[in-house]
């Protein structure tokens, strides 16, 4: 492979699943895999190709869980694994699971990424994915989706989406 290349890691081991695994996206906001979004709970090697992996729902009424289950199964199948995977419910999902490169990456998509969950005040202040000011308003405390909540900007009047805190 040419300089610079990634190379996979090597079939089999950990790393490898995880590697799968970034490639699986999230159906709601495909921009984020399900390691970006904080999801995968787990992993665990128990033989050759048997890989056991606990997922961690969003929230317990989110349409995607089983769309995400199935698509992780699925990438783990075709890529030569044969997984079971764990619901697990505790300790709960919360946003501050979400990995820097996914925050990163919802803004670059168009969404404000969610603000740290202890930081309640802070939420007023949510910064524009677009032009970056600070001088935005809630539209309505549900966007597209329950976890998102509509924004406008009042710099560059563009609407916009903010993953809430959970």
């Amino acid at each position: 492979m040419g300089e610079g290349m990634d190379v996979a890691p090597e079939f089999g081991t950990e790393d490898h699943v995880w590697h799968v695994l970034e490639g699986v996206p999230d159906p709601e906001v495909p921009a984020l895999s399900v390691v970006d979004l904080g999801v995968i709970r787990n992993v665990e090697m128990t033989g050759d190709s048997t890989v056991k992996l606990g997922v961690t729902p969003t929230y317990s009424g989110c349409p995607a869980t089983s769309l995400i289950t199935a698509a992780i199964e699925l990438a783990l199948k075709d890529a030569g694994y044969q997984p079971e995977t764990e619901t697990v419910l505790s300790p709960p999902w919360t946003s501050d699971w979400m990995s820097e490169e996914g925050r990163r990456k919802l803004k670059e998509y168009g969404i404000a990424p969610p603000s740290p969950c202890g930081t309640r005040g802070a939420e007023m202040a949510i910064a524009c994915p677009q032009c970056g000011s600070t001088k935005t308003k809630l539209v309505s405390e549900f966007g597209s989706t329950a976890c998102k909540a509509l924004f406008k900007c009042e710099d560059c009047l563009e609407p916009f989406e903010y993953f809430k805190c959970i």
